[in-house]
């Protein structure tokens, strides 16, 4: 699933080819990716693009409905300016595990796309199990139904990272992938904080002593900044292609059996559901080798 990094370039990725441009019209290729009927996406043909943000690890257009309307049916002599101006319609995309987003790609059958005057944005997503989602909501107080609460680590202060992490008891994986305690963060980047801060992903936050907090929280923002400017590097100017969990660059997630690039011990995991946790015993828990409930 695209965590904060990868939804962060997506983002300026956009801003560069849809601020400011009209949405001619949406077209739902898979109908059920839609999940909401009011307001109907007919509403927004014609929509001016004003902003693209991160919610989470959600991806969010704000449209316009009155860039040209307005225009043309206001009376000045009567109406105040701005009291007939339609409240702005969000698109709430959740990409989930395999959802990507192409730029004038060809391709057969997308969920979605998005036709500006600029390209077309089309939503996509590998598989068969259809989990990505798209809302269209109205008003910041529409906007609000979808924000789980996450603490942004990244504007956040030492204090504030150390209230939010203590405010339940949980291991510290779950902890940090938790969209209601911190913003952005999932498996893969979880994995990857834990080993630069040398911490077990078992360890309760309730008995974390002060310095292993902040210790924490320099590896978050560290490796969340250094993986952000990273993938700005990578695809500069164009468009993301690569948006995976996997990369080679990484420490220890998805590195199962391989050497940890600081001390060379073979990489462990733990695996439960669909997710598998990825550490170093050496550097991360002094030797001892984590239950593997999958192997037990």
């Amino acid at each position: 699933m695209p965590e904060l990094p990868d939804v962060t370039v997506y983002i300026e990725a956009l801003e560069r080819r849809i601020i400011g441009a009209t949405l001619l019209r949406i077209e739902l290729v898979s109908p059920f990716v839609l999940r909401t009927v009011d307001p109907p996406i007919d509403s927004v043909s014609r929509a001016s693009c004003v902003g693209v943000r991160r919610l989470g690890k959600r991806i969010v257009l704000e449209l316009d409905p009155a860039h040209d309307a307005r225009l043309a049916t206001h009376d000045s002599r009567r109406t105040p300016p701005d009291s007939r101006r339609p409240s702005p319609v969000f698109v709430v995309i959740h990409l989930m595990i395999a959802g990507r987003f192409q730029w004038d790609a060809k391709i057969a059958r997308p969920l979605a796309r998005f036709v500006f005057d600029t390209g077309t944005l089309v939503l996509t997503e590998a598989g068969s199990k259809r989990r990505a989602s798209m809302h269209l909501v109205r008003g910041e107080e529409g906007l609000r139904e979808f924000d789980r609460g996450g603490l942004e680590v990244l504007a956040a202060t030492p204090v504030q990272f150390a209230e939010r992490l203590r405010s339940e008891s949980h291991t510290v994986k779950r902890a940090l992938a938790d969209p209601r305690l911190f913003s952005g963060i999932g498996n893969a980047y979880s994995d990857e904080i834990l080993h630069a801060a040398k911490l077990s992903p078992m360890v309760l936050t309730s008995r974390m002593t002060d310095e292993q907090v902040a210790r924490l929280f320099q590896a978050t923002r560290a490796t969340l900044q250094d993986w952000t400017e990273r993938l700005r590097q990578e695809n500069g100017e164009g468009f993301p292609k690569k948006v995976t969990a996997f990369r080679a660059e990484m420490a220890v997630h998805g590195k199962f059996g391989q050497p940890c690039p600081v001390c060379g011990t073979p990489v462990q995991r733990i695996r439960y559901a669909e997710n598998e946790t990825n550490y170093c015993a050496r550097c991360q828990t002094d030797g001892k080798l984590l239950r593997d409930r999958a192997l037990s």
